[in-house]
């Protein structure tokens, strides 16, 4: 089956989508063809809450492209990307000659090669909702689960198993918990109220090996330990599906992930790469790192999807910030940027401040929750690098404004100053402002260095 389309997007998750949905919107003219691969996908960010918090997995299911957007969908893999003929064959005998081709294939999660993993009860976490219905069903009726890797998708899959009622002992080599988003006061918060709700937590922790018969049994620590498990859950990150980019001779970055400049073109002008497959710069340090956030993939994807025939949205903010949000059991976690350690560790010379309140006011208003916020500076210039904090969902909002910040290159005096709207239902006091506050204690700690 030959057929032909103006834009190819190859893969249906959040930047597929949206690339797609982009085209459409600034190319009405032109037709936009999405292929993909797995019919049945997921809302990734959701798939934790698929063990406790939804009521069956097809809730997190992604909702269709609505039809009257004109977005042709072929369900079939990408096998082949002949660039000479402008073509992509797809299984089954499809092919597909296009104009410009957006890859948004995604990535695929990590198993670590230790000895066990190929026993059964020894899952991987894909985004492909006939692969996690039965992964749920068989953590439904295990009793003790083991949740390998303590960065955001292995704390959030610990928190979910214990509310349904699992025991669960999350393993984590780093010795902080969300160590590369968070420095270690605000990972130990997360630490407590896990370790509070009856998960095991072991930090600096390695597993050597997993043992059973046909199904996992035990896990066996690399200091000895051993220890029974039902089941065990791989949340220790994805390497990028640059497979398909690679043999049509694209060039990819030192880490594998497809090679991109600012508009998510690739070596090939003609073919745009978006999301977990394409290369991440960090926002000050330009140098690779592995950020894979279906936030940042849907901000390439409207990059890629709005210049496709020239470039009619500018990208001024070049590199990638890495804005994360966490809520473990009602107390919520988020960062934009750089953290303190990661600063230092980096050579920049910096001075942090910080803030803690109540995101109400007064604070003996219903619902009110305690608020904790530290933001880092360049001790020279006073730009803003980065952000942290703790509290209620007020925060969830609250780092989009630090993200903004950070972006658009503010100041320590700028945020100082900054005006807001407060309201005792909605925001911390005006008097004590997270912002400001910690701005203002930067700012005091910059002058008294004079």
């Amino acid at each position: 089956m030959q057929k032909k389309c103006d834009i190819l997007v190859i893969g249906g998750g959040p930047a597929g989508r949206v690339a797609a949905i982009t085209a459409r919107k600034y190319y009405p003219g032109k037709s936009v063809l999405l292929a993909r691969d797995v019919p049945k996908g997921v809302v990734p960010c959701g798939i934790p809450y698929m063990a406790a918090s939804l009521s069956r997995p097809e809730d997190n299911a992604f909702p269709p492209i609505p039809p009257a957007l004109g977005i042709e969908i072929l369900e079939a893999e990408a096998q082949k990307v002949d660039r000479g003929g402008k073509t992509v064959h797809f299984s089954g005998g499809a092919a597909v000659a296009y104009e410009k081709l957006v890859l948004a294939v995604g990535s695929t999660p990590f198993m670590p090669p230790v000895p066990g993993n190929d026993l059964g009860n020894v899952f991987r976490i894909f985004k492909d909702l006939d692969k996690l219905k039965p992964m749920f069903a068989s953590l439904a009726a295990a009793a003790h689960v083991t949740v390998l890797g303590g960065g955001f998708i292995g704390v959030e899959m610990a928190d979910e198993l214990a509310k349904s009622g699992r025991r669960v002992t999350l393993v984590e080599m780093l010795p902080n918990l969300l160590a590369n988003s968070f420095d270690a006061e605000f990972g130990n918060l997360v630490k407590a109220k896990l370790e509070a709700n009856g998960v095991r937590v072991l930090t600096g922790a390695r597993i050597e090996a997993l043992e059973g018969g046909a199904r996992v049994e035990r896990v066996k620590l690399a200091s000895g330990e051993t220890f029974d498990s039902d089941a065990v859950v791989m949340g220790i990150g994805a390497v990028p599906n640059a497979q398909l980019a690679s043999a049509a001779g694209l060039q990819l970055s030192a880490k594998g992930a497809i090679q991109v400049d600012e508009y998510m073109r690739t070596s090939d002008p003609d073919i745009f790469a978006v999301g977990d497959c394409a290369e991440k710069r960090d926002f000050f340090t330009r140098k690779p790192v592995p950020v894979m956030l279906a936030s940042t993939a849907t901000a390439e994807a409207r990059v890629a999807g709005s210049n496709l025939y020239g470039l009619k949205v500018v990208r001024e903010n070049k590199d990638t910030i890495a804005a994360y949000s966490t809520s473990v059991d009602g107390l919520v976690l988020a960062s934009a940027g750089l953290t303190e350690e990661t600063a230092r560790r980096e050579g920049f010379e910096i001075v942090t401040g910080t803030a803690e309140g109540m995101d109400k006011h007064p604070g003996s208003m219903p619902g009110a929750a305690k608020v904790k916020l530290k933001l880092v500076f360049s001790r020279h210039s006073g730009l803003l690098m980065g952000g942290q904090v703790s509290g209620g969902v007020s925060c969830g909002e609250l780092i989009n404004v630090v993200g903004v910040a950070v972006q658009t290159g503010m100041s320590v005096s700028e945020l100082e100053t900054l005006q807001v709207a407060t309201h005792p239902w909605l925001t911390s006091a005006p008097t004590g402002y997270p912002i400001t506050t910690a701005a203002q204690d930067a700012s005091v700690k910059l002058c008294k260095a004079c």
